[in-house]
C-alpha cells in the first residue's frame, strides 16, 4: 500500500508540475501547493504502515561487507630519466670546430663522426715527424753501406777492428732512432685523429650548444655543449621520505602515471638508495620502464610505491568511522525480532588507501555497515532502510531546476 501510494504521490507531482506557469512567484505558489499534498499523503502512509513506528525509525543506507585483497601505496611526484646519456668532449683539450655533421634532433650511431676541429697545426706536426723518418731511413742505409764495406775491409786484413765496430754501432743507433720515430709518427696519427669528434653511444642528439669556429670544450659552465640521449632504456626516479626507509625495497612494486601522455606503467624498484639527503630527508628510487616512443627524459610523473598489502581484509569507506574516548567505532544495522536495529561495534583500523579503510578487528564479511545517516543514529535505534521517501525529493528537483 505504502508504494502504491508513492507512486501516485509521483504521479500526482509530475501532472501539477507540467501544470506550473513560467514566472517565479507561480513556480514558487505550486511548490508550497505540493508540499503541502506529500505532507498529507505522509500522515496517510503513517497511519496505513504499522509495521514500523516513522517517528521512531531512523532511515539509513546500508552496505554488506565483503573481503577484498588491499594494498596501500606511498604517493610521490617522480620524473623520467635515461640510463644512457652521454656528454660528448675532446678526448686531448679545447679545440676550434671546423665543421659540425649534426644538428639537434638526430638520430646518432655509436662510432658516428659529429664533428671535426681545426687540426692544421697537428698535421704539421705529422708531416714533420714523417720526413724526420725518411731523412733516419736514408742514414739507416748509408750507415748499413759503410758497415757492410768496413766489415768486408777487415775480412781482408784491411783497416782496424775499431772502424767496423763502430761501424755496427752506428746502424744498431741509427735502427733505435727509427724504431723510435716510427712510434713517433704513430702518437702525432693518433693526436690528429683526436681532431675528429665520434659518438660514444647511439642515441638522439638532445643538446647541441656549439657553432662552426667556436671553441669545443665539452662544456659551457654547467651546460654540456653535446649531449646524447638514449631513449631506449628509461627509469622513473623518485625521492623517497626516510621513514619509508624500511618498506621501500628493490623489488617493491610501484605504478607510474604519465598525465602528460596518459599512460600508465607496472614495474618494480631496482634501485633503492642507501644515503639520506640530508637537505630534503630522502633518498633516492629508481625503477626501470619499457620503451615507449611518447616517453621523454625530464617528463613529470606521478609514483605510487606499493608499500602493504593484506589478502581478504573488510575494507570500508573511512568516513563511517567514528572514534570516541574508548576507540574507533562504526554502527551496523542487525536484525532483532521483526525490527532491525543499529548496533555500536568497536574496531581497529589499519592503513588506508583513498578513501577506503582497512578493518583489522571488530567486523565481518556478511555483516551490514551503516553507510548513510549513521552520524544521528544511536545503539539500539529502530532502522529502516526503505528509500521511497526520496522518489519525491528527486522529482521535486527534476521538476523545479
Amino acid at each position: 500500500m505504502k508504494r502504491i501510494l508513492t507512486l501516485t504521490a509521483i504521479t500526482l507531482l509530475v501532472a501539477c508540475g507540467n501544470k506550473t506557469g513560467n514566472s517565479i512567484a507561480e513556480k514558487k505558489a505550486e511548490l508550497e501547493k505540493l508540499k503541502t499534498q506529500v505532507k498529507t499523503l505522509e500522515a496517510e502512509i503513517t497511519k496505513l504502515d504499522t509495521s514500523v513506528k516513522e517517528n521512531t525509525a531512523k532511515l539509513v543506507g546500508v552496505v554488506t561487507l565483503t573481503s577484498s585483497d588491499f594494498k596501500h601505496y606511498i604517493e610521490l611526484q617522480g620524473r623520467i630519466d635515461a640510463d644512457n646519456i652521454s656528454y660528448i668532449s675532446p678526448r686531448l683539450g679545447p679545440g676550434q670546430v671546423k665543421s659540425l655533421l649534426i644538428k639537434k634532433g638526430d638520430y646518432v650511431k655509436k662510432g658516428q663522426l659529429l664533428l671535426r676541429l681545426d687540426d692544421a697545426v697537428i698535421k704539421q706536426s705529422v708531416n714533420a715527424a714523417k720526413q724526420s723518418l725518411e731523412s733516419l731511413k736514408t742514414q739507416l742505409t748509408l750507415a748499413k753501406d759503410l758497415y757492410n764495406r768496413q766489415n768486408n775491409l777487415w775480412k781482408q786484413g784491411i783497416g782496424t777492428e775499431v772502424q767496423v765496430i763502430s761501424a755496427r754501432t752506428q746502424v744498431e743507433t741509427l735502427e733505435r732512432q727509427l724504431n723510435a720515430g716510427n712510434e713517433n709518427v704513430k702518437t702525432i696519427q693518433e693526436q690528429a685523429n683526436t681532431s675528429n669528434v665520434y659518438s660514444d653511444v647511439d642515441g638522439i642528439v638532445d643538446e647541441l650548444n656549439v657553432r662552426v669556429g667556436e671553441t669545443f670544450t665539452g662544456f659551457m659552465g654547467t651546460t654540456p655543449q653535446i649531449k646524447i640521449v638514449n631513449t631506449s632504456t628509461l627509469k622513473v626516479v623518485t625521492d623517497v621520505p626516510e621513514n619509508y626507509a624500511s618498506k621501500v625495497k628493490v623489488g617493491s612494486k610501484i605504478i607510474v602515471s604519465l598525465p602528460d601522455i596518459n599512460k600508465t606503467y607496472n614495474s618494480n624498484i631496482s634501485l633503492s638508495g642507501k644515503t639520506i639527503n640530508p637537505n630534503n630527508r630522502s633518498f633516492n628510487a629508481e625503477a626501470k620502464l619499457p620503451y615507449d616512443g611518447l616517453m621523454r627524459p625530464n617528463q613529470t610523473a606521478q609514483v605510487k610505491i606499493e608499500d602493504y598489502s593484506a589478502a581478504n581484509v573488510v575494507t570500508i569507506p573511512v568516513n563511517t568511522v567514528q572514534t570516541d574516548d574508548k576507540g574507533k567505532y562504526v554502527y551496523i544495522a542487525v536484525t532483532e525480532g521483526n525490527k532491525l536495529v543499529a548496533r555500536k561495534k568497536s574496531i581497529a583500523v589499519g592503513e588506508l588507501n583513498g578513501q577506503m579503510i582497512e578493518v583489522k578487528t571488530g567486523l565481518t564479511t556478511g555483516e551490514k555497515l551503516i553507510s548513510e545517516g549513521f552520524q544521528t543514529v544511536y545503539d539500539g535505534q529502530a532502522l529502516k532502510t526503505d528509500n521511497w521517501y526520496f522518489w519525491y525529493i528527486l522529482m521535486l528537483l527534476i521538476l523545479y531546476n
